[in-house]
């Protein structure tokens, strides 16, 4: 399934798509029309859970589209505490889904300097460990990259690398 993504992803992108929902809905489109031919009786249900951000840095502007994933900017606000914005996604894959017709979003953020975007996966949230061997949980992810945002990039990944 992550070649097929990723290829799919390339071919929108390929057709001159460059608005982040366009590129979604198309990406959708191929991956329901080569998964239709699975034999299957549903024809292929599989898709992807994605966050597609296309960054305007002259106008400091994010433009996002997302399927399942949000996105998180961590600003600073001026104060010692960490504003964090979650660009909510459209609740649907990326691939055949009952609400498949309809289009994904596409949202718009002015960016400030000092912002630091978050795109993810389920990956980490859905991790389980700990002493109660629990899923890590997206509140505790949220929480952890705003405490330590104002970090260099690779201290950040190193400490995401021993939290895990």
């Amino acid at each position: 399934m992550s070649i097929l993504n990723i290829s799919c992803l390339k071919e929108a992108v390929k057709k001159g798509l460059s608005e982040p929902f366009e590129i979604l809905n198309k990406t959708r489109s191929l991956i329901i029309d080569t998964l239709s031919k699975d034999g299957s009786s549903e024809g292929g249900k599989d898709g992807m859970d994605c966050s597609l951000t296309v960054y305007d840095f002259e106008n400091k502007k994010l433009i996002i589209a997302a399927a399942n994933n949000p996105v998180w900017i961590v600003r600073n606000s001026g104060t010692e505490a960490l504003e964090v914005l979650e660009v909510k996604p459209d609740k649907m894959p990326v691939g055949k889904h009952d609400r498949d017709s309809v289009s994904f979003t596409q949202q718009e953020f002015d960016l400030q300097s000092g912002d630091v975007v978050y795109t993810l996966t389920d990956g980490f949230p859905d991790q389980f460990g700990g002493e109660k061997g629990k899923k890590f949980m997206s509140k505790n992810l949220r929480e952890l990259l705003a405490a330590n945002a104002h970090l260099p990039m690779q201290e950040q990944k190193e400490l995401l690398e021993t939290t895990f």
